[in-house]
């Protein structure tokens, strides 16, 4: 569905993404994963063509697109910001949009719109962020494309609808959608990816299955007892990050029932196990 050979975007001297090979097969559901300002926006403006590459080249659906007609017929854009006409309804910006497809959209509208819970009848200058997101997503699934790109798609959505938006996107990739997820995130691509590349620096570092990063279940450990010394911590299944007299906090990668088991060992004054900042997890793939 998406091929890159290259692809490079510069900002005058400043690197935005260099030599960015890629390959996502149709129906995969392919996971970009980098800290904000690794290349992944750049990247996904590079091939909606909203922004113009420096060299190298890229295909989707087999083809050099570059009419916006084109875009339209195959791929399905949610932005990470949200630009919408703010003097029309929620209800008139979608029947707009829609507007602009030949078949009838308004069962597949009202479906969207009911699991999304979209206030239909605000106007697009009264809604919040996540009720604006919500309008984008209808407009970015309303059509049923072949190719999904999404771009920190859940920024903005309370947990609840994040729920309900994994949901939607699991329909889609059973009816055989390519999707594009970009996310700082590492639970979401958890969630839902097939295949993950972690993006930094505008290089693409590795590609690795999903089941792969689930093998490696990291968290984040934080032991908070002047005993800790007296533990024997696995070390090859550790990054420490920070360490006092009383505490110690590391990352994680091995079998939290067998560390669990090893910390029981001392008196504590707190345990805190929670999921890693994204950046850590980039420590141990860019090794």
């Amino acid at each position: 569905m998406l091929k890159t050979e290259k692809l490079t975007k510069y900002y005058k001297d400043v690197r935005g993404i260099e030599n960015i090979d890629l390959e996502i097969k149709d129906g995969e559901v392919f996971g970009l994963l980098g800290p904000n300002g690794a290349g992944k926006s750049t990247f996904i403006k590079t091939i909606m063509n909203l922004i113009n590459k420096t060299s190298g080249q890229f295909y989707i659906n087999n083809k050099e697109i570059t009419s916006k007609n084109d875009y339209k017929k195959v791929v399905g854009y949610l932005p990470s910001e949200v630009y919408l006409y703010g003097d029309l309804t929620a209800k008139e910006m979608i029947n707009y949009a829609a507007s602009f497809y030949d078949e009838d959209l308004s069962k597949r509208i009202n479906y969207l719109t009911k699991k999304l819970e979209v206030p239909m009848e605000k106007k697009i200058s009264d809604l919040s962020y996540g009720n604006l997101k919500k309008v984008d997503i209808v407009l970015t699934l309303m059509h049923k494309p072949k190719f999904l790109i999404l771009d920190e798609p859940t920024s903005g959505l309370d947990p609840l609808i994040t729920d309900v938006f994994f949901k939607l996107l699991n329909e889609e990739k059973e009816n055989g959608a390519t999707i594009l997820f970009s996310t700082h995130i590492l639970s979401e691509v958890k969630r839902i990816c097939d295949r993950v590349g972690f993006i930094k620096n505008g290089h693409l570092m590795k590609i690795i299955d999903i089941d792969n990063l689930l093998n490696n279940s990291y968290h984040s450990v934080t032991i908070i007892s002047p005993e800790f010394k007296k533990l024997k911590l696995p070390i090859k299944d550790m990054i420490i990050k920070n360490q006092t007299d009383n505490s110690i906090n590391f990352i994680y990668k091995g079998n939290i029932n067998d560390l669990v088991k090893i910390i029981s060992q001392i008196n504590l004054e707190n345990l805190i196990i929670e999921e890693p900042k994204i950046e850590d997890v980039f420590m141990d793939y860019y090794k």
